[in-house]
């Protein structure tokens, strides 16, 4: 696919939620493997998009800090892609946030803004860029092991990488024929920053003894699935039996293992 009647440019590799932990994998990942010509890292604060950019500076990066939550930055990456007229040959989905509290207890925009962000914006970089990429392209997705089975005291959490995962794999139905594949990226818990951003560390035993991912294999894995044509990846023989139970089992039951 290509914006109509205008050449193909520069190929580029597209990461969201690009300043730390899994995001920031991705981007050494990228880098290691020269999959584009350029990297553009998004999230909302310049100063770390710069940081991470200056520990490669044999890469090629195009900073572009955005806030995602909000509809007018969705429609400046959509003016930047116009303007750029890029060929995308990678998008990584990376930028989603969680938040550990029950429903009722929990601040409503901190809510809805998860929605905007996990869901929303998602979806809306992916429909800009899928129009400046070709066959051989790769789009993917970050959700998790959440999206498995409701997961109580992380609902609206667990609902939007449900949404995630839903849309990728009908996605990546949709793109047959193009060349250009959707992977959907389901890992566990993973030692970054999320943990502590999410409120979790050392207030959920579910997560205090589940086995941790490791984020550089995750993204390194990842890619490779990508590239072979794979539309679901969890890393893990816990977590991937866990992803069977959950298909096997009724969820109202699963809930009791999956709460938090």
């Amino acid at each position: 696919m290509k914006a109509s009647g205008i050449p193909l440019n520069k190929k580029i590799a597209i990461i969201t939620g690009a300043s730390s932990g899994l995001g920031k994998e991705y981007f050494f990942a990228v880098a290691d493997e020269s999959l584009a010509d350029e990297i553009w890292l998004i999230a909302r604060r310049a100063d770390k998009l710069k940081a991470l950019a200056d520990e490669r500076p044999d890469v090629k990066v195009k900073i572009v800090p955005l806030d995602l939550t909000k509809e007018e930055e969705l429609s400046r990456y959509a003016q930047l892609l116009e303007e750029e007229n890029p060929d995308i040959t990678l998008l990584v989905n990376n930028a989603g946030f969680g938040l550990l509290g029950k429903v009722v207890e929990l601040p409503e925009k901190t809510q809805a803004d998860m929605v905007r962000l996990n869901c929303v914006a998602a979806t809306s970089v992916c429909v800009s860029s899928i129009k400046y990429m070709k066959s051989g392209a790769r789009i993917i997705n970050i959700s998790s092991i959440a999206s498995f089975a409701a997961t109580p005291r992380m609902t609206v959490y667990s609902a939007t990488k449900f949404y995630i995962t839903a849309f990728t794999r009908s996605l990546r139905y949709e793109l047959k024929g193009t060349g250009i594949n959707a992977l959907v990226v389901c890992p566990g818990p993973m030692n970054t920053e999320f943990l502590d951003k999410a409120g979790i560390s050392g207030r959920s035993k579910t997560f205090d003894n589940l086995p941790r991912n490791n984020p550089k294999s995750i993204a390194r894995n990842s890619l490779k699935k990508a590239a072979s044509g794979r539309g679901v990846y969890t890393e893990g023989a816990f977590f991937k039996f866990y992803r069977f139970l959950a298909k096997a089992l009724p969820m109202e039951f699963v809930m009791n293992f999956s709460k938090t």
